[in-house]
Protein backbone atom coordinates (compact mmCIF):
# COMPACT_ATOMS: atom_id res chain seq x y z
CA UNK A 1 0.00 0.00 0.00
CA UNK A 2 2.33 2.52 1.08
CA UNK A 3 5.05 2.31 -2.53
CA UNK A 4 1.51 2.73 -4.53
CA UNK A 5 1.84 6.38 -6.04
CA UNK A 6 0.39 9.38 -5.01
CA UNK A 7 -1.00 9.71 -8.66
CA UNK A 8 -3.19 6.56 -8.09
CA UNK A 9 -4.82 7.49 -5.07
CA UNK A 10 -5.09 11.25 -5.51
CA UNK A 11 -8.57 12.60 -6.23
CA UNK A 12 -8.57 13.73 -9.24
CA UNK A 13 -12.16 14.88 -9.99
CA UNK A 14 -11.49 17.28 -6.69
CA UNK A 15 -8.77 18.77 -8.52
CA UNK A 16 -10.30 19.05 -12.02
CA UNK A 17 -13.35 20.90 -10.50
CA UNK A 18 -10.49 23.15 -8.67
CA UNK A 19 -9.28 23.71 -12.15
CA UNK A 20 -11.63 24.85 -14.09
CA UNK A 21 -12.95 27.01 -11.20
CA UNK A 22 -9.88 28.83 -10.89
CA UNK A 23 -9.70 29.58 -14.79
CA UNK A 24 -13.24 30.94 -14.95
CA UNK A 25 -11.65 32.82 -12.24
CA UNK A 26 -9.07 34.20 -13.81
CA UNK A 27 -11.34 35.11 -17.02
CA UNK A 28 -13.56 37.07 -15.41
CA UNK A 29 -10.96 39.14 -13.21
CA UNK A 30 -9.71 39.66 -16.94
CA UNK A 31 -12.99 40.94 -18.22
CA UNK A 32 -13.85 43.37 -14.91
CA UNK A 33 -10.22 44.56 -15.01
CA UNK A 34 -9.82 44.96 -18.57
CA UNK A 35 -10.89 48.68 -19.30
CA UNK A 36 -9.58 50.59 -15.81
CA UNK A 37 -7.53 48.43 -13.82
CA UNK A 38 -4.13 47.72 -15.89
CA UNK A 39 -2.11 44.75 -14.35
CA UNK A 40 -4.96 43.15 -12.07
CA UNK A 41 -5.16 40.29 -14.61
CA UNK A 42 -1.28 39.65 -14.93
CA UNK A 43 -0.74 40.14 -10.62
CA UNK A 44 -3.94 37.15 -10.43
CA UNK A 45 -2.06 35.56 -13.19
CA UNK A 46 1.42 35.37 -10.78
CA UNK A 47 -0.76 34.54 -7.93
CA UNK A 48 -2.25 31.37 -10.12
CA UNK A 49 1.25 30.08 -11.28
CA UNK A 50 2.99 30.03 -7.55
CA UNK A 51 -0.25 28.17 -6.65
CA UNK A 52 1.46 25.30 -8.31
CA UNK A 53 4.81 24.97 -6.76
CA UNK A 54 2.37 25.33 -3.22
CA UNK A 55 -0.13 22.47 -4.12
CA UNK A 56 3.41 20.17 -4.98
CA UNK A 57 4.44 21.22 -1.60
CA UNK A 58 1.47 20.79 0.30
CA UNK A 59 0.77 17.11 -1.73
CA UNK A 60 4.94 15.82 -0.73
CA UNK A 61 4.42 16.41 2.87
CA UNK A 62 3.04 13.36 4.31
CA UNK A 63 -0.65 13.62 5.36
CA UNK A 64 0.17 12.82 9.20
CA UNK A 65 2.15 15.54 9.23
CA UNK A 66 -0.63 18.22 9.28
CA UNK A 67 -2.49 15.93 12.22
CA UNK A 68 1.20 15.46 13.74
CA UNK A 69 1.37 19.32 14.12
CA UNK A 70 -2.36 20.90 14.18
CA UNK A 71 -1.12 22.76 17.72
CA UNK A 72 2.14 24.34 16.20
CA UNK A 73 0.61 25.37 13.05
CA UNK A 74 -2.44 27.03 14.74
CA UNK A 75 -0.44 28.61 17.36
CA UNK A 76 1.79 30.06 14.11
CA UNK A 77 -1.46 31.07 13.04
CA UNK A 78 -2.59 33.28 16.48
CA UNK A 79 0.27 34.76 16.15
CA UNK A 80 0.13 36.05 12.60
CA UNK A 81 -2.98 37.34 13.49
CA UNK A 82 -1.72 39.15 16.83
CA UNK A 83 1.16 40.77 14.88
CA UNK A 84 -0.85 42.65 12.61
CA UNK A 85 -1.49 44.88 15.78
CA UNK A 86 2.37 45.86 15.77
CA UNK A 87 2.84 45.45 12.01
CA UNK A 88 0.15 45.18 10.01
CA UNK A 89 -0.52 47.57 6.78
CA UNK A 90 -3.82 49.54 7.08
CA UNK A 91 -5.93 49.68 3.71
CA UNK A 92 -9.15 51.35 3.26
CA UNK A 93 -9.44 51.33 7.60
CA UNK A 94 -8.34 47.64 7.92
CA UNK A 95 -5.25 46.33 9.63
CA UNK A 96 -5.92 43.04 8.01
CA UNK A 97 -2.44 42.71 5.97
CA UNK A 98 1.16 42.29 5.90
CA UNK A 99 3.36 44.71 3.48
CA UNK A 100 6.00 42.59 1.60
CA UNK A 101 6.86 44.92 -1.51
CA UNK A 102 4.02 45.77 -3.55
CA UNK A 103 2.66 42.74 -1.98
CA UNK A 104 0.12 42.58 0.73
CA UNK A 105 -0.13 39.06 2.84
CA UNK A 106 -3.54 38.38 4.42
CA UNK A 107 -3.30 36.29 7.54
CA UNK A 108 -6.83 35.62 8.31
CA UNK A 109 -6.70 33.49 4.86
CA UNK A 110 -4.66 31.04 6.38
CA UNK A 111 -6.45 31.12 9.81
CA UNK A 112 -8.83 29.35 8.70
CA UNK A 113 -6.93 25.77 7.69
CA UNK A 114 -5.17 26.48 10.57
CA UNK A 115 -8.06 26.22 12.75
CA UNK A 116 -9.94 23.75 10.91
CA UNK A 117 -6.34 21.21 11.52
CA UNK A 118 -7.03 22.95 15.29
CA UNK A 119 -10.43 21.57 15.73
CA UNK A 120 -10.33 18.37 13.82
CA UNK A 121 -7.10 17.38 16.10
CA UNK A 122 -9.11 18.22 18.96
CA UNK A 123 -12.12 16.37 18.06
CA UNK A 124 -9.94 13.42 17.14
CA UNK A 125 -9.25 12.41 20.43
CA UNK A 126 -11.58 9.14 21.56
CA UNK A 127 -11.97 10.83 25.05
CA UNK A 128 -13.80 13.69 23.61
CA UNK A 129 -17.62 14.11 23.88
CA UNK A 130 -18.96 17.31 23.00
CA UNK A 131 -22.33 16.52 25.09
CA UNK A 132 -19.71 17.69 28.20
CA UNK A 133 -19.95 21.54 29.01
CA UNK A 134 -16.30 21.80 29.25
CA UNK A 135 -15.40 20.32 26.42
CA UNK A 136 -17.57 22.41 24.43
CA UNK A 137 -16.04 25.27 26.11
CA UNK A 138 -13.02 24.61 24.72
CA UNK A 139 -14.03 23.26 21.32
CA UNK A 140 -15.52 26.56 20.84
CA UNK A 141 -12.16 28.76 22.44
CA UNK A 142 -10.63 27.02 19.30
CA UNK A 143 -13.03 28.22 16.98
CA UNK A 144 -13.28 32.20 18.22
CA UNK A 145 -9.84 33.08 19.73
CA UNK A 146 -8.90 34.18 15.86
CA UNK A 147 -12.58 35.99 15.81
CA UNK A 148 -11.30 37.58 18.82
CA UNK A 149 -8.00 38.79 16.74
CA UNK A 150 -9.56 39.65 13.51
CA UNK A 151 -12.74 41.52 14.83
CA UNK A 152 -10.82 44.48 15.97
CA UNK A 153 -8.69 45.20 12.46
CA UNK A 154 -11.92 45.06 11.91
CA UNK A 155 -13.28 42.60 9.62
CA UNK A 156 -16.32 41.32 10.36
CA UNK A 157 -16.79 39.59 7.47
CA UNK A 158 -13.65 37.30 7.97
CA UNK A 159 -14.67 36.69 11.70
CA UNK A 160 -18.33 35.72 10.32
CA UNK A 161 -17.27 33.11 8.06
CA UNK A 162 -15.72 31.04 11.63
CA UNK A 163 -19.04 30.69 12.89
CA UNK A 164 -20.05 27.69 9.89
CA UNK A 165 -17.51 25.62 12.66
CA UNK A 166 -20.57 25.09 14.54
CA UNK A 167 -22.53 23.33 12.02
CA UNK A 168 -18.92 20.77 11.79
CA UNK A 169 -19.17 20.68 16.29
CA UNK A 170 -22.60 19.80 15.45
CA UNK A 171 -21.72 16.95 13.26
CA UNK A 172 -19.76 15.62 15.66
CA UNK A 173 -22.48 15.86 18.53
CA UNK A 174 -22.61 19.38 19.55
CA UNK A 175 -26.33 19.58 21.17
CA UNK A 176 -28.85 21.08 18.40
CA UNK A 177 -29.94 23.50 21.07
CA UNK A 178 -26.51 25.58 20.41
CA UNK A 179 -27.47 26.03 16.42
CA UNK A 180 -31.21 26.82 17.15
CA UNK A 181 -30.09 29.34 19.49
CA UNK A 182 -28.19 31.34 17.07
CA UNK A 183 -30.52 31.16 14.28
CA UNK A 184 -33.62 32.54 16.71
CA UNK A 185 -31.27 35.51 18.16
CA UNK A 186 -30.57 36.17 14.40
CA UNK A 187 -34.44 35.79 13.71
CA UNK A 188 -35.31 37.73 16.38
CA UNK A 189 -32.87 40.99 15.65
CA UNK A 190 -34.17 41.27 12.10
CA UNK A 191 -37.57 40.91 13.30
CA UNK A 192 -36.83 43.98 15.94
CA UNK A 193 -35.61 46.01 13.11
CA UNK A 194 -39.02 45.57 11.05
CA UNK A 195 -41.54 45.68 13.31
CA UNK A 196 -41.90 47.23 16.51
CA UNK A 197 -40.13 45.46 19.43
CA UNK A 198 -43.82 45.05 21.07
CA UNK A 199 -44.88 42.76 18.16
CA UNK A 200 -41.81 41.08 18.51
CA UNK A 201 -42.05 40.21 22.02
CA UNK A 202 -45.75 38.80 21.26
CA UNK A 203 -44.47 36.84 18.50
CA UNK A 204 -41.91 35.35 20.96
CA UNK A 205 -44.59 34.38 23.38
CA UNK A 206 -47.03 32.65 20.91
CA UNK A 207 -44.17 30.57 19.92
CA UNK A 208 -43.10 29.60 22.69
CA UNK A 209 -46.38 28.86 24.33
CA UNK A 210 -47.25 26.76 21.22
CA UNK A 211 -43.91 24.40 22.38
CA UNK A 212 -44.68 24.16 25.89
CA UNK A 213 -48.14 23.02 25.21
CA UNK A 214 -46.98 20.71 22.29
CA UNK A 215 -44.47 19.40 24.02
CA UNK A 216 -44.94 16.19 26.50
CA UNK A 217 -46.54 16.77 29.66
CA UNK A 218 -43.44 14.93 31.41
CA UNK A 219 -41.53 17.86 29.44
CA UNK A 220 -43.71 20.85 30.28
CA UNK A 221 -41.65 23.10 32.90
CA UNK A 222 -43.16 26.38 33.76
CA UNK A 223 -40.37 27.84 35.64
CA UNK A 224 -37.97 26.93 32.46
CA UNK A 225 -40.26 28.42 29.67
CA UNK A 226 -40.95 31.96 32.04
CA UNK A 227 -37.37 32.38 32.16
CA UNK A 228 -36.78 31.68 28.40
CA UNK A 229 -39.34 34.21 27.41
CA UNK A 230 -37.95 37.21 30.02
CA UNK A 231 -34.54 36.39 28.37
CA UNK A 232 -35.91 36.87 24.93
CA UNK A 233 -38.39 39.84 25.75
CA UNK A 234 -34.37 41.20 26.76
CA UNK A 235 -33.01 40.40 24.27
CA UNK A 236 -35.54 42.01 21.89
CA UNK A 237 -35.96 45.41 23.91
CA UNK A 238 -32.03 46.05 23.77
CA UNK A 239 -31.62 45.77 19.97
CA UNK A 240 -32.46 48.82 19.09
CA UNK A 241 -29.99 50.28 21.51
CA UNK A 242 -26.96 47.86 20.11
CA UNK A 243 -28.33 49.19 16.33
CA UNK A 244 -28.27 52.39 16.81
CA UNK A 245 -24.91 52.62 19.54
CA UNK A 246 -22.71 49.72 18.72
CA UNK A 247 -23.42 49.66 14.78
CA UNK A 248 -21.48 51.46 13.02
CA UNK A 249 -23.22 54.02 10.62
CA UNK A 250 -21.71 52.12 7.82
CA UNK A 251 -23.26 48.99 9.35
CA UNK A 252 -26.77 50.43 9.97
CA UNK A 253 -26.83 51.56 6.50
CA UNK A 254 -26.42 47.99 4.93
CA UNK A 255 -29.15 46.36 6.66
CA UNK A 256 -31.32 49.29 6.33
CA UNK A 257 -31.31 48.68 2.76
CA UNK A 258 -31.10 45.39 2.72
CA UNK A 259 -34.16 45.13 4.81
CA UNK A 260 -36.02 48.56 2.39
CA UNK A 261 -35.97 50.86 5.48
CA UNK A 262 -33.26 52.79 3.21
CA UNK A 263 -32.70 53.43 -0.67
CA UNK A 264 -29.35 55.41 -1.07
CA UNK A 265 -28.55 54.79 -4.73
CA UNK A 266 -26.01 56.76 -4.97
CA UNK A 267 -23.87 55.85 -1.50
CA UNK A 268 -23.92 53.03 0.81
CA UNK A 269 -26.15 51.14 -1.45
CA UNK A 270 -24.54 51.95 -4.77
CA UNK A 271 -22.76 48.62 -4.94
CA UNK A 272 -25.41 46.26 -4.49
CA UNK A 273 -27.74 48.28 -6.93
CA UNK A 274 -25.27 48.20 -9.99
CA UNK A 275 -24.52 44.82 -9.45
CA UNK A 276 -28.28 43.65 -9.31
CA UNK A 277 -28.43 45.87 -12.43
CA UNK A 278 -25.61 44.17 -14.22
CA UNK A 279 -26.78 40.16 -13.26
CA UNK A 280 -30.05 41.35 -14.73
CA UNK A 281 -29.18 42.55 -17.75
CA UNK A 282 -26.94 39.34 -18.39
CA UNK A 283 -30.02 37.43 -19.57
CA UNK A 284 -30.38 34.10 -20.27
CA UNK A 285 -26.99 33.29 -22.01
CA UNK A 286 -25.53 36.99 -21.39
CA UNK A 287 -23.72 39.60 -23.66
CA UNK A 288 -20.72 37.59 -24.11
CA UNK A 289 -17.11 37.15 -23.07
CA UNK A 290 -15.76 40.92 -22.70
CA UNK A 291 -18.93 42.52 -23.98
CA UNK A 292 -20.39 43.62 -20.74
CA UNK A 293 -21.48 46.97 -20.31
CA UNK A 294 -21.91 47.66 -16.95
CA UNK A 295 -18.40 45.76 -16.26
CA UNK A 296 -16.18 47.91 -18.86
CA UNK A 297 -17.85 50.86 -17.82
CA UNK A 298 -16.44 50.39 -14.32
CA UNK A 299 -20.18 50.86 -12.68
CA UNK A 300 -19.64 48.57 -9.79
CA UNK A 301 -16.61 49.09 -7.89
CA UNK A 302 -14.25 46.60 -6.64
CA UNK A 303 -16.11 44.05 -9.34
CA UNK A 304 -13.09 41.61 -9.59
CA UNK A 305 -12.91 40.76 -5.92
CA UNK A 306 -16.16 40.53 -3.83
CA UNK A 307 -18.23 41.18 -6.86
CA UNK A 308 -16.78 39.01 -9.24
CA UNK A 309 -19.82 37.29 -9.57
CA UNK A 310 -21.44 40.55 -11.43
CA UNK A 311 -19.19 40.14 -14.25
CA UNK A 312 -20.47 36.05 -14.39
CA UNK A 313 -23.80 37.35 -14.30
CA UNK A 314 -23.58 39.22 -16.96
CA UNK A 315 -21.30 38.08 -19.20
CA UNK A 316 -22.33 34.93 -18.88
CA UNK A 317 -25.99 35.21 -18.30
CA UNK A 318 -28.49 32.91 -16.47
CA UNK A 319 -26.86 29.50 -17.48
CA UNK A 320 -23.12 30.70 -17.27
CA UNK A 321 -24.09 31.77 -13.44
CA UNK A 322 -25.68 28.05 -13.44
CA UNK A 323 -22.67 26.22 -14.73
CA UNK A 324 -20.78 28.23 -11.78
CA UNK A 325 -22.86 27.14 -8.88
CA UNK A 326 -22.97 23.98 -10.31
CA UNK A 327 -19.39 23.65 -10.29
CA UNK A 328 -18.60 25.37 -6.67
CA UNK A 329 -22.00 22.10 -5.31
CA UNK A 330 -20.46 19.78 -7.05
CA UNK A 331 -17.19 20.67 -5.31
CA UNK A 332 -19.07 20.90 -1.99
CA UNK A 333 -20.87 17.14 -2.24
CA UNK A 334 -17.14 15.85 -3.86
CA UNK A 335 -15.41 16.66 0.01
CA UNK A 336 -18.56 15.35 1.83
CA UNK A 337 -18.19 12.16 0.10
CA UNK A 338 -14.67 12.10 0.51
CA UNK A 339 -15.04 13.11 4.20
CA UNK A 340 -17.44 10.64 4.60
CA UNK A 341 -15.46 7.63 3.57
CA UNK A 342 -12.48 8.54 5.59
CA UNK A 343 -10.40 5.94 7.82
CA UNK A 344 -9.26 8.32 10.71
CA UNK A 345 -11.78 11.14 12.39
CA UNK A 346 -9.02 13.93 12.22
CA UNK A 347 -9.47 13.78 8.22
CA UNK A 348 -13.15 13.33 8.26
CA UNK A 349 -13.38 16.41 10.75
CA UNK A 350 -11.07 18.52 8.63
CA UNK A 351 -12.82 17.52 5.75
CA UNK A 352 -16.14 18.92 6.99
CA UNK A 353 -14.21 21.31 8.06
CA UNK A 354 -13.57 22.48 4.31
CA UNK A 355 -16.97 21.79 2.92
CA UNK A 356 -18.24 23.73 5.49
CA UNK A 357 -15.41 27.16 4.95
CA UNK A 358 -16.20 26.66 1.47
CA UNK A 359 -20.04 27.00 1.48
CA UNK A 360 -20.29 29.85 3.56
CA UNK A 361 -17.94 31.75 1.26
CA UNK A 362 -19.70 30.82 -1.49
CA UNK A 363 -23.78 31.48 -0.23
CA UNK A 364 -22.58 34.55 1.74
CA UNK A 365 -20.52 35.99 -1.54
CA UNK A 366 -23.21 35.46 -3.93
CA UNK A 367 -26.10 36.67 -1.31
CA UNK A 368 -24.52 39.49 -1.09
CA UNK A 369 -23.99 40.11 -4.52
CA UNK A 370 -27.82 39.52 -5.44
CA UNK A 371 -29.02 42.11 -2.71
CA UNK A 372 -30.51 39.06 0.01
CA UNK A 373 -27.34 39.57 2.25
CA UNK A 374 -25.59 42.54 3.57
CA UNK A 375 -22.17 43.78 2.13
CA UNK A 376 -19.45 42.39 4.31
CA UNK A 377 -16.37 41.68 2.22
CA UNK A 378 -16.79 37.94 2.21
CA UNK A 379 -14.64 36.88 -1.51
CA UNK A 380 -15.81 34.18 -3.88
CA UNK A 381 -13.01 31.14 -3.44
CA UNK A 382 -11.26 30.50 -6.28
CA UNK A 383 -13.20 33.52 -8.02
CA UNK A 384 -11.92 36.58 -6.20
CA UNK A 385 -8.66 38.92 -6.54
CA UNK A 386 -6.54 38.23 -4.53
CA UNK A 387 -3.36 35.88 -3.58
CA UNK A 388 -4.10 35.25 -0.54
CA UNK A 389 -7.28 34.28 -0.61
CA UNK A 390 -6.46 32.14 -3.49
CA UNK A 391 -3.15 30.17 -1.73
CA UNK A 392 -5.53 30.54 1.47
CA UNK A 393 -8.61 28.53 -0.13
CA UNK A 394 -5.89 25.85 -2.04
CA UNK A 395 -4.21 24.92 1.25
CA UNK A 396 -7.35 24.41 2.82
CA UNK A 397 -8.48 21.78 -0.20
CA UNK A 398 -5.29 20.41 -1.04
CA UNK A 399 -4.24 19.40 2.72
CA UNK A 400 -7.81 17.62 2.66
CA UNK A 401 -6.47 15.74 -0.83
CA UNK A 402 -3.35 15.00 0.44
CA UNK A 403 -5.44 13.12 3.32
CA UNK A 404 -7.39 11.37 1.16
CA UNK A 405 -4.95 10.28 -0.77
CA UNK A 406 -3.30 8.97 2.30
CA UNK A 407 -6.21 6.87 3.56
CA UNK A 408 -5.06 3.56 1.84
CA UNK A 409 -2.19 4.18 4.17
CA UNK A 410 -4.24 4.12 7.73
CA UNK A 411 -4.95 0.18 7.87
Amino acid sequence: MKNQSLTNNIDWISIAIYIVLVLMGWLNIYSSSLSSMEGIAEKQLLFILFTIPLIFIVLYVDGKFYEKYAAIIYGIALLSLLGLFAFGKTIAGQRCWYGIGSFTLQPSEFAKAATALALAKYLSDSQINLKDFNRQIQAMAIVFLPVMLILPQPDPGSALIYAIFLIVLYREGLPAWYLWTGFSVIILFVLTLVLKPQYVILIALAVLLFVHFKSRLADRNILLSSLLFILVSGFVLSVNYVFTNVFKQHHRDRFNILLGKTVDMKGIGYNTNQSEIAIGSGGWIGKGFLEGTQTKGGFVPEQHTDYIFTTVGEEWGFVGSLIVVGLFVGLLLRVIYLAERQKTKFSRVYGYCVAAILFIHFFVNIAMVLGVFPTIGVPLPFFSYGGSGLWGFTILLFIFIKMDANKVNEW
